[in-house]
């Protein structure tokens, strides 16, 4: 006797029911992982920008935005027009070249000024300096023409006469110039500078040697 056929089964409901929930969350949980990722990326570039823009702040206001004081100081005599080195008559034309270093990042404008130039504390010539300026970075060269002349208390005096024959004569120079730094045309302040040298000059090579300044 042939067997009855069983009527077609449907398909097997899931074993889990809650599979679909957990595929959902668990992609939740992935996107909510991937934006934690990302703001701590923003976060990090954040800090980064924000210790960057400290550096630059820092190095601006130690290197470009510090106001130095420039420098004004005696570079070299190169030549002389006139050299008379006597201890009875003493007349020295020295073509002299002074130097204005200025190591801010901006120009530094000063007023008319002079420069003293003294044998033993006794002024024996003057320069003087017309109102300029000094560019950023930059050290201003002036050639000026100094007239020394010893004065007739200095003929008789004994330290002079020995110091002629020497044929080494030392000399100081002092001068004061008195200005201000502009910063990128913001940023002024005023600023005074003091020339304060010592020197010889060297009778017999007519040469001015030894130039040291504070």
């Amino acid at each position: 006797m042939a067997e009855k056929e069983q009527p077609a089964g449907y398909p097997l409901a899931p074993t889990n029911g809650y599979a679909r929930s957990d595929q959902e969350a668990g992609q939740s949980q992935s996107d909510d992982e991937l934006r934690r990722q990302k703001r701590k990326k923003w976060a990090l570039y954040i800090i980064a920008f924000v210790i960057f823009q400290t550096g630059v702040i820092v190095f601006f206001s130690m290197t470009v935005m510090k106001f130095r004081t420039p420098k004004f100081r005696v570079r070299s005599a190169p030549s002389f027009e006139t050299f008379d080195a006597q201890a009875s008559s003493f007349n020295v034309m020295m073509n002299t070249q002074l130097g204005i270093k200025n190591t801010n990042f901006g120009p530094f404008k000063y007023g008319n000024s002079t420069v003293i130039f003294y044998y033993r504390g006794t002024q024996i010539g003057t320069v003087f300096i017309p109102k300029s300026k000094a560019n950023f970075r930059r050290t201003k060269k002036l050639n000026v023409a100094v007239s020394l002349v010893a004065p007739t208390s200095l003929t008789s005096n004994s330290e002079w006469t020995n110091d002629i024959s020497s044929g080494i004569l030392p000399l100081t120079s002092t001068s004061r110039l008195s200005g201000k730094i502009e910063i990128m045309f913001i940023f002024k302040k005023k600023k005074s500078v003091n020339m304060n040298c010592t020197m010889d000059l060297n009778i017999s090579a007519k040469q001015l040697q030894n130039i040291k300044c504070k």
